[in-house]
């Protein structure tokens, strides 16, 4: 008896160590095919690059003159290989370029575009040289993933956080919604970003004008602004959110530039503007023109009544886009 359960208990043990074996080498072949899918990838989208900066050097050789007509048809194939290169953070902003063809000016656009373009392919094959924050905004720039998970684990930021603008844009049958935030004790600012396919609700966040007391996790990256909200505890009663002085812009952006060249929009919280028909100013002369997009800010002007007021503004290259404004009693308009 005793030696028939010894046996039995020694067949188990067996079969345990086996099943754990097994269960290790599984382990061990999965984790070897998702590094020899990430190598593959990386191989990949370094050939991809490699091919984008061969095309720019052939585009600025040949001349940009016939770019309305061939453009276009010349992206939209570019973007495609790009994608097949798995870098579709590239192929979007390639997709984009037919945006500038309708400005006066687009042949200055379309160089500076080509430029961004070229910096971050070389960016990308220099990475191992690059401070680690900035490789990560390459990486993202280029389009590898950052899962939430890996977010949400890094130090979160309290703050009471005032909702200062929300924009929705459309993209590839995707509605994309962009919330800014602004943070009244760290003075950081913040975008949370959320996607439904058209036609679809998106998800709900406190509108423009309330301010939220919560943790904020930042995306990695040089200039960090994307960030998903770790913890929400409720609605602060808070008023006006603090803001820039119009004098200090122009320094704000370079520091933003300076960490992420790419960066194509930032939000703004303006105190004491002044709105004029193409601008906003201040009481010392400084002013920031809008983006030609905006048009005569009838509403805005009409809001200040020709007095200061605080605005919020997401900044592009191309001029401000007034977001909302808070008037003399504290009421919230979005613009």
């Amino acid at each position: 008896m005793e030696e028939r359960w010894g046996g039995a208990a020694t067949r188990n043990t067996g079969d345990a160590e086996a099943g754990r074996g097994r269960t290790g080498a599984e382990g061990g072949d999965r984790a070897a095919a998702r590094r020899t899918q990430a190598e593959q990838r990386e191989s990949r989208v370094a050939a991809g690059l490699s091919e984008l900066e061969r095309w720019l050097a052939d585009q600025i050789g040949q001349g940009i003159a016939q770019a309305r007509q061939t453009g276009p048809a010349d992206w939209d194939d570019l973007a495609r290989r790009l994608v097949d290169a798995q870098a579709p953070g590239v192929a979007g902003t390639v997709t984009r370029l037919s945006r500038v063809l309708g400005a006066e000016d687009w042949p200055g656009l379309l160089l500076g575009e080509y430029a961004l373009l070229h910096l971050l392919a070389v960016a990308h094959r220099r990475a191992p040289a690059l401070p680690e924050p900035l490789r990560q905004t390459v990486r993202a720039r280029v389009g590898f993933p950052v899962t939430r998970e890996s977010v949400l684990a890094t130090p979160a930021v309290p703050d009471h956080w005032d909702v200062v603008g929300c924009r929705d844009e459309e993209q590839d049958r995707l509605v994309a919604r962009r919330v800014w935030l602004a943070g009244r004790t760290t003075g950081r600012l913040a975008m949370v970003l959320s996607f439904a396919p058209a036609g679809q609700p998106l998800e709900s966040f406190p509108p423009p004008g309330t301010t939220i007391d919560a943790d904020l996790a930042f995306y990695p990256g040089a200039s960090p602004l994307r960030a998903l909200v770790a913890a929400r505890r409720g609605l602060v009663d808070a008023g006006p959110p603090p803001g820039t002085k119009v004098s200090q812009v122009p320094a704000l952006i370079a520091e933003v530039l300076a960490a992420d060249p790419w960066t194509d929009s930032w939000p703004l919280v303006l105190d004491g503007a002044v709105p004029c028909p193409d601008g906003l100013a201040d009481d010392e002369g400084n002013a920031l023109p809008l983006h030609p997009s905006a048009g005569v800010p009838w509403r805005l002007l009409a809001v200040s009544g020709g007095r200061p007021v605080t605005v919020a503004a997401e900044w592009t290259p191309r001029g401000l886009l007034p977001l909302t404004a808070w008037n003399e009693d504290g009421g919230v308009v979005r613009l």
